[in-house]
């Protein structure tokens, strides 16, 4: 029997399915550990802005706001209220463009 013959068919994913697939398991956020310490003040300040920036730019993303030039301070804030967050400074918002900007 020919090689090609025993090989298995991959299992559709959702963009090659006829229907949609349905996930195994439900989403869970990954755990949370303390962040390592000994760092200066700054360092965890830009680490917790750059993960407010992550979520937002995600949150925006999923609500269809794909360019940066459509996600003004406004919309950005707009959305963080929405998802939950406190509003962003002007650094933040700047951030979660620069995000879109480079994740294309």
């Amino acid at each position: 029997m020919p090689a090609a013959a025993l090989k298995q068919k991959p299992l559709p994913t959702q963009s090659t399915a006829k229907r949609s697939v349905l996930l195994d398991l439900p989403y869970e956020p990954v755990e949370k550990r303390p962040l390592p310490p000994g760092r200066p003040r700054e360092w965890y300040i830009t680490h917790n802005r750059r993960l407010k920036a992550m979520r937002l730019a995600i949150a925006l993303l999923d609500s269809g706001v794909y360019v940066p030039n459509q996600a003004r301070n406004e919309t950005i804030r707009s959305t963080a209220e929405l998802i939950g967050v406190h509003p962003p400074s002007d650094t933040t918002c700047h951030m979660v463009r620069a995000l879109m900007r480079y994740a294309r």
